[in-house]
């Protein structure tokens, strides 16, 4: 795929990622991480009595920084592999769970994360992108099968925030994941997953994602075609990763052709 095109006669369904793509929640997500892990590192700082905020070297934790840790440690991924990610940067080893009460492990700070971002969308709110709601309005008014894919949990009630549950034929994302033992982005198990609950084939369907991770799943499951939004200046970082197309914004897509669907209906 050479052009910014979705030729509809070769595509069954999309799977769309949310953060970058569909619903505008990076920022969102960048402030839960950095409340998390500042607090974290501050306390740990503490005990090993230095500062996890001044400056000096040698004399700090380096403190979570935006937006490069963010996108390196957590975008595209689950919360507790992004826990684990920047935690193993910073040199901190964390038993995912502990028996003992009021231990910190993996496990409760991606919970603390999780809350924190929660919060974030009840104060601040979360809305979608115009270019993206006007596409995924277009592709489902020509028969194309759609799916929101998110590493994290919380898929459907986020796509309630914003107003945009119902442009989606099903949501899969980390809850499914977890119940059925599949491993984290980039792995391709959970786009799978959503193709095998719509009926498509892999080599069928496009895949959607603003994150790394999520384009080499895409790549990884043999999907056809990969489309990367690419917000932060990384194209060449998607194009290595397998993406066929790299847009600053999916308005630059177009649609061509006929889907299977429209072509059934008029014969």
């Amino acid at each position: 795929m050479n052009s910014p095109t979705f030729h509809l006669d070769r595509l069954d369904a999309a799977l769309f990622g949310l953060d970058d793509v569909v619903v505008d929640t990076a920022l969102l997500h960048a402030a839960a991480w950095q409340r998390t892990f500042d607090s974290f590192l501050r306390r740990r700082g503490r005990r090993a009595g230095l500062d996890a905020d001044s400056a000096g070297s040698g004399s700090r934790i380096p403190p979570f920084e935006l937006p490069g840790d963010y996108l390196r440690y957590a975008a595209g991924r689950t919360t507790a592999e992004g826990v684990r990610g920047f935690l193993t940067a910073r040199g901190f080893a964390l038993a995912d769970h502990s028996p003992e009460p009021g231990e910190e492990t993996v496990r409760t700070l991606a919970e603390h994360k999780d809350a924190c971002f929660a919060e974030e969308v009840r104060r601040v709110g979360v809305s979608a992108y115009p270019s993206s709601v006007e596409l995924l309005r277009d592709l489902a008014a020509r028969g194309v099968r759609l799916a929101a894919v998110a590493g994290d949990r919380g898929c459907e009630q986020l796509l309630s925030a914003a107003g945009i549950a119902d442009l989606f034929d099903m949501c899969v994302d980390g809850g499914d994941a977890a119940l059925l033992g599949l491993l984290p982005q980039p792995d391709p198990g959970l786009l799978l997953e959503a193709t095998h609950r719509l009926g498509v084939s892999p080599r069928r369907t496009a895949v959607v994602s603003g994150s790394l991770v999520g384009v080499e799943a895409g790549w990884h499951g043999c999907f056809e075609p990969i489309v990367a939004v690419d917000r932060y200046a990384r194209a060449e970082d998607f194009y290595r990763r397998g993406a066929h197309v790299v847009l600053r914004d999916l308005t630059e897509l177009v649609l061509s052709g006929r889907s299977r669907q429209e072509l059934l209906a008029h014969r």
